[in-house]
This record gives structure tokens, sequence and C-alpha cells, in this order.
């Protein structure tokens, strides 16, 4: 794997790399320039020229620092093994090294750079310090210039990693809203198809009194259509509210219609008027302490079974029994016998009522079962009463 993989540069990273390129080299030309003065004013004979070569190659290879720190600051260490007008840009490549790749692979690069002084200590010892002083500055130097780029380093990956942290929980936070709305979009769409299913319902029944007893009296043709019309507007009414909600980005819980266990009985006359034989026996003790979701989950149980026994099994008895207790649990029992063989249903079924029910009770932490055995369809919830 070579340098470029390991080290790939983001689009500020480009942006930032004329820049860089420009400071690396306006400073290592710098440097060698004081370093070959120095080596001039110094009156050193002939290794003025080969200091002068050096500090030309060095300046030619700074620049490629930027991009590949590792493989330049080697060549740099050997050029500074040979004089040292290549010791300044050979120490800015440990840094960039440290600064850009793993701490072990800059500590290896500083004890190259740290040999390679030693070799050119003992080619050209410096005259104004010893030998062993002047190695401790230099190992001292370089293991405070990886040390920093290290440190560099470290706090530019954390602000990096922090950066994306702050990225991710916003993200999440997004996915989660918009999780949320989808889901009270959802529930509110699964509501509002209960009670428009149990209005269409209702007409579909009215309806068919129509078409099938056009010898009715007066009074009771009059006021089957009223029913009608009524229950049209009403249907209409629920479903302009469907699309609103849907529409509307934070809808008001008020504005929702939330019946709950007291409105069974309610809801079991509505059927009665539409012709629909519904025995209902309540031996519920304390319903107004049962808490508003499960009441709420429980009459929308009695509207589906009440609603699809009209569809599937109109003119048939249905039976609706409801039990239960605080600290216990609420049991809702209906059942309706079956249809003759060749009867289709009253009105058309999209099939989902059921899964939707059965997914609503489960996540009031209830179970639903339903079941047609022994000639008659029974519908059975189960739902949590604290005390």
């Amino acid at each position: 794997m070579d340098e470029t993989t390991l080290d790939q540069p983001g689009p500020g990273a480009r942006r930032r790399t004329p820049a860089a390129v420009g400071v690396v080299t306006v400073t290592a030309g710098a440097l060698i320039t004081a370093t070959v003065w120095g080596r001039f004013t110094a009156d050193v004979g002939g290794l003025l020229t080969l200091d002068i070569a050096v500090g030309v190659a060095s300046l030619l290879l700074s620049p490629l620092l930027v991009w590949r720190p590792v493989a330049v600051t080697l060549a740099l260490t050997v050029l500074a093994a040979l004089s040292p007008a290549a010791t300044p840009p050979a120490t800015m490549g440990a840094v960039q090294v440290a600064q850009r790749r793993p701490f072990r692979l800059a500590a290896w690069v500083g004890v190259a750079g740290v040999a390679a002084h030693v070799v050119q200590g003992l080619w050209q010892p410096s005259g104004g310090i010893s030998f062993g002083w002047w190695l401790l500055l230099i190992s001292l130097g370089y293991a405070a210039l990886i040390g920093w780029g290290a440190l560099a380093r470290a706090r530019r990956d954390l602000l990096e990693s922090l950066r994306e942290r702050a990225r991710r929980a916003e993200a999440e936070q997004g996915r989660r809203v918009a999780e949320a709305r989808m889901m009270e979009r959802t529930r509110i769409a699964r509501e509002m198809h209960d009670v428009l299913a149990h209005r269409l319902s209702l007409l579909a029944t009215y309806a068919g009194a129509l078409e099938y007893r056009p010898d009715a009296p007066p009074e009771k043709l009059s006021q089957a259509a009223g029913v009608v019309r009524a229950g049209v507007h009403q249907a209409l009414d629920e479903l302009r509210e469907v699309i609103l909600l849907l529409r509307t980005e934070d809808a008001a819980e008020e504005d929702r219609p939330q019946p709950v266990l007291d409105d069974v009985p309610r809801l079991v006359e509505e059927s009665r008027d539409a012709g629909t034989l519904v025995e209902l026996r309540d031996e519920t003790t304390g319903a107004s302490s049962l808490p508003p979701s499960a009441g709420r989950t429980a009459y929308r149980v009695v509207q589906e079974g009440l609603t699809n026994a009209r569809k599937h099994a109109g003119g048939r008895p249905v039976r609706v029994v409801l039990e239960g207790w605080p600290g216990s649990r609420l049991v809702i029992d209906i059942r309706n016998p079956l249809p003759e063989d060749d009867a289709g249903p009253l009105a058309p079924g999209s099939g989902t009522g059921l899964v939707g029910l059965t997914e609503r009770v489960r996540l009031a932490g209830g179970v639903l079962d339903h079941e047609a055995a022994t000639g008659e369809f029974r519908l059975r919830a189960w739902l949590p009463w604290p005390a």
C-alpha cells in the first residue's frame, strides 16, 4: 500500500495544498540559505560545494513533503548525513510524518534522522560543541518535534471525531424525528381507516335496505335516506380530516377522535339502528379507570368486529362480551355466525383491517386472536388493565 492510499486528503485538504507547498518551500529555502551562508562564512573549503548541492536538492525535495512525507523525509535524512544544509528540511519532514502518520512510523523516522546526524557529526564534527552534547541535542530535538507533531495529529483526529459524532448525532436526530412523524401519521391513518370502514359499512347496510325493500312505508324510506345522507356527510368530514392530518406537519391530539370504552354502547346502538342484531354483555368494573390508550384500542376492536360482521355476515346476530377490572386485564370477545356458502360480502374489503388491528393491540401491550370454527367467527383481544 503506497503513501497516497494511506493519506487520502479531503476537499478541504486539497484547497490548502498550494498554501502548504508555499510555506514549506519558503521555510526550507530560508533555513537552507542560512545554513549554507554560515558554512561559507566559516571558510570550510571544499565542503561548500557539497553543501550547495545538498541544499539545492533539499530545496527541490521539500515541496514534495506535502504529498509523500515519509519517502521524502527519508531522502532528506540521507542528504542530512552528507551535509548540515539538509538538516532543516529533514527535521521539517519529521514533523510532517508525525502529524500525518501513526506514531510508531514517526518514531522510526526520528531514529533514522538521529542516525543520519550521527554520521554527519562523525564526518563533519562541530568545533563549538562536543560530539556527545551535540548528539544529545539532536536526539532531544527530534523527540520534541515528533512529540509535538504527534500531539497535533491527535488533536486534529479528536476534533474530526467530534465533528463526525456531531454530524451523526444530527443525522440520527433527524432520522428519529422522521420516523416518529411517520409512525404518528400511520397511527392516524389506521385510526381514521377504522372510522371510515365503520361509517361506510353502515351506509352500505342502509343502502341495501333501500334497494331490497322499495315497498317499505314512505316514512321508513325517508328515515333511511336521511341516515344515508347524514352518514355520507360524516364520511366526507372524516375523510377530509384524514387528508388534513396527513398533510399537516403537526396535528393537535385533541383534534383527533378519541373514543374510549364507555363509547362502546353508542357504537352498538349505531349497528342496531342499521339492522344488525347485536347482543352486548358488559361485565367490566371501573371502566373509567382504564387508560385512554387501552380504551381507544378496545373501542377499535369492537368497531372492527362489528364492521366485519356487517360486511361478511349481514343479517346474522353478533355477540359482544366485555370482561375485566383494574389489576387484571380487559377481555373482548366478539362472535357471529359464518355466512352461507353462497353469500358474498356486503361490501368489498381490503383484508388489512385485522392486520392493522393486530398491530394496534400489540402496541398497546395486548394480544389479538381470530379464527373461524364450529360455524362461527371469533375475535378475541386481551388488553392490560393496570390497577
